[in-house]
């Protein structure tokens, strides 16, 4: 899925925020500059400050500007972070060294994933495991399973998440290293296609203490 200008924009700034080219403080430039630089009305630079704002990284000024603020909380937003790749999420959340690495597999549908995407029990469908570091330490791993027929998320128009504090599956706890017991976020994921179909779920495990907040956006029709 093409990343809109207004979340491309966002990044770029989310990044120098995090990595201190940006420090607390530090005044934004102003819509039309931001607008100028990159070729876009001002309309998506409202967007993309709006963004920043949610993500607790700016602060307004009435009548002064946009500033950083003093202190810049780690907040997950959805659903801009779907439109991104694993490696352009958390290169804008961290300065820190970021590796991803995805296995994709053919497994078989359990009566669950059958009932969920419309096949019978035992149709191959595909998983892909999706595992993030930052300097080495675990910080994201997600179980993802995608309907026959279906290779990203392009044809959704809708996304269900449900949040959780919950005890990881196995797979996840080893992954993240938690100790026995220990509760980490977990994000639920539904991806609907225009008619309604269910193309792709996803499962994703965090550290308890990843985020300070998450966010959510939905229309409301």
């Amino acid at each position: 899925m093409e990343e809109p200008a207004y979340v491309s924009i966002a990044g770029q700034y989310a990044r120098k925020i995090r990595n201190g080219d940006l420090p607390p403080g530090v005044q934004l430039p102003s819509y039309a500059e931001i607008a100028k630089r990159n070729g876009v009305s001002d309309i998506v630079v409202r967007k993309a400050i709006e963004l920043l704002q949610t993500q607790g990284l700016v602060r307004t000024v009435q009548r002064r500007g946009v500033f950083v603020t003093d202190r810049p909380n780690l907040v997950r937003v959805s659903p801009e972070r779907q439109m991104e790749s694993a490696e352009t999420t958390f290169s804008n959340e961290s300065a820190s060294g970021i590796q991803v690495e995805r296995e994709s597999i053919q497994v078989r549908a359990t009566d669950s994933l059958a009932e969920t995407f419309g096949v019978a029990p035992g149709d191959e469908i595909t998983l892909v495991v999706t595992r993030a570091t930052e300097d080495g330490r675990p910080i994201s791993i997600s179980d993802t399973y995608l309907a026959p027929g279906v290779t990203d998320i392009s044809s959704a128009t809708t996304l269900e998440e449900i949040l959780a504090d919950r005890i990881p599956s196995p797979t996840h706890a080893t992954w993240l290293r938690t100790t026995p017991g220990e509760l980490t976020k977990a994000v639920h994921q539904r991806f609907f296609a225009a008619d309604g179909r269910t193309i792709m779920v996803s499962d994703v495990s965090y550290p308890w203490n990843r985020y300070d907040a998450f966010a959510f956006r939905m229309p409301l029709v």
